[in-house]
């Protein structure tokens, strides 16, 4: 039996990255780009534009010809200003010489932190539901993802306690993500706590993921990077694409111990060398002169997320209010439809977008997505549609 040229050039390709399901979310992106009447609840990006006075800050910057490289590390002016702001906000100190990395999102943070640590074998423990990347880039590594589980009962919330019974020997670093994309949920500040208390007494990382950190409504943000007693196990990750609606300027930056830095460095000099300056510069001035402009976003995403989870529980699919981010995950098991096909359906026949819950991890969670980073009035027809929709099954 003869082999194909097309068998034979599929032998040739990494089998570990044939083995990586695509991306989720990414099939029903295709699906809306060809649907320009359709109201998208899907996407996880700001409906706002950067604020003007950092896109105005871009365009100087290019008119005075800034388009050269900068260090490997990124702008030193801007590592200062992330540096005092990690220091204001969560009373967290990371030097900005050598500690702190600009990188291409936290999509690459979080690329570099886990090359930095993984070994082929070693276990990194996600909180489950968990952002769609987490498992991949893991596995990619040669890594096992260990899933915890939190629960809809508890609000999504993580518990150090089932925290604790994952841990082996092999424990590698805990990955947490709060607030948490896809459910919003912020970790209690007692169990972030009681984590770093697991964290220092088995000697495993804790690579914190603080993209959201800035969208918290009913609390003061706190990061569990403020607890010194772990403080060379930390592995800090954040950016401006939520906060500022800074998605396409793609900075994001990581902070660790020196040593960490350095493994982090090696990998980002060969394979991006840095950030783009642009971006860069733009992110200065987020730092410095955009708090009003956050704050006014942060608002306006509080009055959509109390119109969405009232309408969600008014149609009768249970939905707790998120303390933070931009999503809700109301359960859809009343329907009698699972998720994937609860979202493909209101998709065609609604045309209102949502994302399936089961594709946040490795656990079969009956509920979905929907992003209220959209127009107020937009999320009032969507939501309007939904209880239609789910009208007509009933």
């Amino acid at each position: 039996m003869t082999t194909s040229i097309l068998e034979k050039k599929t032998m040739q390709l990494s089998q570990t990255a044939l083995n990586i399901s695509p991306s989720g979310i990414r099939k029903f992106f295709d699906i809306i780009a060809q649907m320009p009447d359709c109201i998208s609840l899907g996407v996880g990006e700001p409906d706002f534009v950067t604020p003007k006075k950092i896109i105005d800050a871009g365009i100087q910057a290019l008119q005075n010809g800034k388009t050269q490289y900068t260090s490997n590390f990124g702008m030193l002016e801007l590592r200062q200003a992330i540096s005092a702001y990690l220091e204001k906000r969560f009373s967290v100190t990371f030097h900005p010489e050598n500690e702190i990395i600009i990188t291409f999102g936290v999509s690459e943070a979080l690329d570099l932190a886990l090359r930095a640590i993984i070994n082929p074998g070693d276990e990194i423990i996600v909180p489950e539901p968990s952002y769609v990347s987490y498992h991949p880039n893991i596995q990619l590594l040669y890594g096992v993802p260990v899933p915890v589980i939190t629960t809809m009962e508890n609000e999504f919330q993580l518990k150090a306690s089932d925290v604790e019974r994952v841990i082996t020997q092999k424990t590698k670093a805990i990955l947490l993500n709060s607030p948490n994309n896809p459910t919003g949920a912020v970790i209690p500040w007692e169990e972030l706590e009681k984590i770093a208390k697991l964290a220092k007494q088995h000697g495993f990382f804790v690579i914190t993921d603080e993209i959201y950190s800035e969208l918290i409504y009913d609390q003061a943000p706190r990061s569990i990077a403020s607890i010194t007693d772990i403080q060379d196990q930390i592995i800090f990750l954040n950016g401006f694409s939520k906060s500022y609606a800074m998605t396409g300027w793609r900075i994001g930056y990581v902070c660790a111990n020196k040593e960490a830095i350095e493994i982090m460095m090696k990998i980002h000099q060969y394979t991006a060398l840095c950030a783009p300056i642009l971006g860069q510069i733009a992110a200065i001035e987020a730092l410095k002169n955009a708090e009003e402009d956050k704050k006014r976003m942060v608002d306006e995403y509080l009055r959509r997320r109390n119109l969405i989870t009232r309408r969600f529980n008014e149609i009768g699919l249970q939905c707790h209010a998120p303390g933070g981010a931009f999503y809700v995950f109301p359960n859809i098991s009343s329907t009698g439809l699972s998720p994937e096909v609860f979202a493909e359906r209101l998709l065609f026949e609604k045309k209102v977008a949502v994302v399936p819950g089961n594709v946040f991890g490795i656990t079969n969670y009956q509920n979905v997505r929907a992003a209220y980073a959209t127009n107020y009035d937009k999320i009032k027809i969507a939501m309007d549609l939904i209880e239609q929709f789910v009208g007509d099954l009933r």
